[in-house]
């Protein structure tokens, strides 16, 4: 609980793509490995540090120290750059899991803050929407910026080649359910209460795509007669 709150703790709106790539002070400092999620652990265990924030004054030094380490694997868990290897090893685990055992016990920790960071689309439409927006919006100003200087550019953050359908459908297809599936193999129940949702929020996008698609194209061809009109 203590890593999923502090997770994104002094959070600059801007991605570790681009503090690598702009070689920002946090890129600097923590040499191109996961800036931002070491920057969060950082600033977590100064917060930490002060008397009146001390929540963990009360434990001794050896569990301390088994607090501090978990909380630092899990918010590390967090950087996208390591989805697939992480989602990778616990699927190696998935279908003899061992509750008993701390390296399967940690590898699920690890998913399920994954699962939590990410599991905007498993909230209700009119809950979830206006996060896209504002993470969309997020992506739009980095991608701004990267380009103000010369800077590698996503595509998928690039205003002018994504939509807010196409950036959920891919998303929501090969990051989240898959993710959510695998965990369903250790939690069943979790099928109808997130991953149906998922399916639902892909489904609606992919409406909305289908929409967009016919309205583009629509005005492709008042277009395409409005030059030919001209030529004639």
């Amino acid at each position: 609980m203590t890593a999923a709150v502090c997770h994104d703790l002094q959070h600059p709106g801007y991605n570790n793509t681009y503090q690598i790539n702009a070689r920002t002070e946090l890129a600097v400092r923590y040499n191109d490995i996961s800036p931002l999620e070491n920057h969060h652990c950082a600033v977590a265990f100064q917060i930490f540090s002060q008397p009146d924030c001390n929540i963990f004054s009360t434990f001794d030094a050896e569990a301390f120290k088994q607090i501090r380490q978990g909380i630092i694997t899990l918010i590390l868990a967090t950087d996208m750059a390591r989805h697939g290897e992480i989602l990778d090893s616990f699927k190696h685990k998935v279908d003899r899991f061992d509750f008993s055992d701390e390296e399967h016990v940690t590898c699920l920790k690890m998913v399920l803050i994954k699962c939590c960071d990410i599991s905007n689309e498993v909230r209700p439409m009119e809950v979830a929407e206006p996060w896209v927006d504002c993470l969309l919006e997020e992506y739009f100003m980095q991608s701004d910026r990267e380009k103000a200087e010369s800077l590698p550019v996503a595509p998928f953050m690039d205003r002018e080649k994504v939509t807010k359908p196409t950036a959920q459908i891919g998303f929501i297809k090969f990051v989240l359910i898959p993710m959510f599936e695998t965990v369903m193999k250790l939690f069943p129940q979790i099928d109808e209460v997130m991953i149906q949702p998922l399916r639902e929020s892909r489904d609606r996008y992919e409406e909305l795509k289908q929409i967009d698609d016919a309205m583009r194209e629509e005005q492709k061809k008042k277009s395409e007669n409005l030059t030919m009109g001209k030529k004639k």
